[in-house]
């Protein structure tokens, strides 16, 4: 058994969540926030066996696309901001994270 942890831009997450449920998997979604962005994620904790660990990543790569998107940048923690002019850039945002991790033992009340 396998543990699946994807985490996904907050856009992707109900379409993610509605193709796992279609295909029979059962996930836990936690709410978390990106280090980059400062943005909304849905991280992913998927158990699965390991012969259908393929399908979940597929399914993951179906629904979670990369997307641009125009950020402006945090100011600088240091020197005076006065000097700092934040122009916005585009970034890449979305896709998905996604972690496999091998599962000792899994039970379940």
């Amino acid at each position: 058994m396998k543990l699946v942890i994807a985490v996904v831009q907050d856009k992707d997450s109900n379409r993610l969540s509605g193709a796992l449920v279609k295909d029979g998997f059962r996930a836990t979604k936690l709410a978390s926030t990106g280090g980059f962005l400062r943005a909304g994620n849905t991280t992913f904790m998927i158990g699965v066996e390991d012969d259908r660990v393929q399908e979940v990543i597929k399914i993951i790569q179906a629904n979670c696309k990369i997307r641009e998107q125009m950020v402006t940048p945090v100011s600088p923690m240091g020197g005076t901001a006065d000097s700092y002019i934040p122009f916005p850039v585009e970034v890449q945002v979305g896709g998905a994270a996604v972690f496999v991790l091998p599962v000792d033992r899994f039970e379940r009340y």
